[in-house]
């Protein structure tokens, strides 16, 4: 059997992007609408993109997992399920999302005109839950100064990072995604000392070179987000997009990170949240605050295009977070209410 085809998880980053999150209204009807938008989402990208062949247009699908049920039902990703929500010295939120569209393209016309259809195709079929329009921002920096994605994998080594093996037979080729959106308050970052913002970031800001451990603090970013296991870093791919919208005043970052389990970001955020020992959180978040957080699995290419031929069967629904162990909850140490912002340079 030829192996699965995984979607572009790993594809090099743009200069645009539209991140689409949408809730599947309920009615049988709409399930089929939805399974044969997932059919015919590679033609469309190619219609769309054979408009301007140097613009490297491309699509990636997620579904929730409550969605994941309605949609498919049996067998289900291994690691899928809702978004855990986080309550630390900060809290990560978890917001409504059955299916994530992550567009990206060289020039924005390309991601609108995809977008366009694709909503178009969905109908009255989905509700929005959230539409962000991401830029690259001057040399790949956020909005906070800093450059944003440094260390990211390439070539093979994002492959091996995101896209799942025989870990997970049934689905191979596939991924897992974990959204965020958080909203800067630039004003008071920018009264801190550029050697404050730098240990808070742990790289320096003009140069991007990484602090040295003798003088990076324990609870520097990229410190708290560099998971090791067995001896291992676990890496992850991050599509990290600056966003705003002037007249309003909102402005920030749209997290994204794509990994082969969700385990390896889950760690990341509750160092980040909670802290590494407890109470060692990141103090990025005293300057961001998260308004989303939704988890979606990312089938192969090969599995959406057979999607429209779906009968779904009856499956176990994934457990609810609240069953299970959570962080413990700290009180806020700054009387802060807000939470942080996931940058992806770590």
């Amino acid at each position: 059997m030829p192996s699965a085809v995984p979607q572009p998880v790993a594809a090099k980053l743009t200069r645009a992007a539209i991140f689409l999150a949408v809730t599947i209204k309920p009615d049988p009807n709409h399930d089929v609408v939805v399974r044969s938008l997932c059919g015919d989402l590679a033609a469309l990208v190619r219609a769309v993109g054979f408009r301007d062949l140097e613009g490297r247009l491309s699509c990636v699908m997620g579904i929730g997992s409550e969605a994941w049920d309605r949609l498919f039902g049996a067998p289900r990703p291994k690691d899928l399920h809702p978004f855990r929500e986080i309550h630390g010295v900060h809290h990560a939120v978890a917001t409504p999302g059955d299916l994530l569209f992550h567009i990206r393209a060289v020039p924005m016309d390309l991601c609108f005109e995809l977008a366009t259809q694709i909503m178009t195709r969905l109908g009255d079929a989905v509700a929005s839950a959230d539409e962000v329009h991401g830029f690259k921002y001057f040399d790949e920096r956020d909005l906070l100064g800093f450059v944003d994605g440094t260390e990211n994998p390439e070539d093979q080594a994002a492959t091996d990072a995101t896209i799942i093996g025989e870990e997970d037979a049934a689905f191979t080729g596939g991924s897992y995604v974990i959204v965020q959106k958080y909203l800067h308050d630039l004003g008071k970052w920018n009264e801190l000392l550029v050697e404050m913002q730098e240990k808070i970031i742990g790289r320096t800001k003009l140069s991007d070179i990484e602090l040295d451990d003798s003088v990076k603090p324990s609870y520097a970013h990229n410190a708290l987000t560099t998971i090791v296991e067995n001896g291992e870093e676990l890496d992850i791919v991050r599509d990290n997009m600056p966003f705003g919208n002037i007249s309003k005043g909102e402005l920030g970052t749209y997290f994204i990170g794509y990994a082969k389990s969700p385990h390896r970001i889950e760690q990341m955020l509750q160092n980040m949240f909670v802290g590494k020992p407890p109470g060692n959180y990141d103090r990025l978040l005293d300057f961001s605050r998260a308004v989303t957080g939704t988890l979606f699995f990312v089938p192969s290419a090969t599995f959406l295009e057979d999607a429209a031929n779906v009968v779904p069967a009856p499956a176990q629904p994934a457990l609810d977070p609240a069953d299970e162990t959570t962080a413990p909850r700290l009180p806020p140490t700054d009387g802060s209410l807000g939470i942080g912002s996931l940058k992806g340079e770590a």
